[in-house]
């Protein structure tokens, strides 16, 4: 079978956001591979009718939340709620935390924000999809409003009550698991 010329030269320079944007999106380490494969093998089927009327990262993110959705369907068919702790940062970007400069922590305030982090993680879980989906996209993967509502099909007025919404929503459920004296900064 012959490959596309460029195929794979975008999976290697987006595998790695491929592969961090679906476990922000699922919190799911297991499948994570499997849908990685499953954005791919649809990026690869769908590449000679890709016109490049939008960037080829833009176009990839609308299939990787298109596959994350299926997975949330999927999910809700089953009945399965699997809200377990992760730290999408420990995997995907293993120098996320080296990258916030501060005194070395005792081991106490280390193991507060540890907490913190798994407790962001885990509501981020709970929000709503297009909350989750833009949150992610715009806080984690640094995408323009025009680039959110491009890949998610939605007005960028849509995106800001979401993105505004779901800031609103997890702030309020962190604080709700977290003593007020446990909140760490970045």
């Amino acid at each position: 079978m012959q490959t596309h010329p460029q195929f794979e030269e975008i999976v290697r320079e987006h595998q790695a956001m491929v592969f961090r944007t679906l476990l922000r999106l699922t919190g799911d380490r297991q499948q994570v591979d499997d849908l990685a494969q499953e954005v791919f093998l649809r990026l690869y089927r769908a590449l000679d009718n890709f016109r490049g009327q939008a960037k080829i990262s833009t176009y990839l993110y609308r299939i990787v939340v298109n596959v994350a959705q299926d997975e949330w369907k999927r999910r809700r068919k089953e009945r399965t709620v699997r809200v377990a702790p992760f730290s999408a940062r420990d995997e995907a970007t293993p120098d996320y935390m080296e990258s916030f400069a501060h005194p070395d922590p005792d081991a106490e305030q280390q193991l507060l924000e540890q907490e913190f982090w798994q407790t962001v993680d885990c509501e981020l879980l709970s929000l709503a999809e297009n909350e989750r989906a833009v949150l992610v996209l715009y806080h984690q993967e640094e995408c323009s409003y025009e680039a959110i509502a491009e890949i998610l099909h939605l007005p960028i007025g849509t995106v800001r009550t979401h993105l505004h919404r779901g800031r609103q929503r997890l702030g309020d459920a962190v604080r709700t698991r977290i003593r007020p004296r446990e909140v760490v900064t970045r």
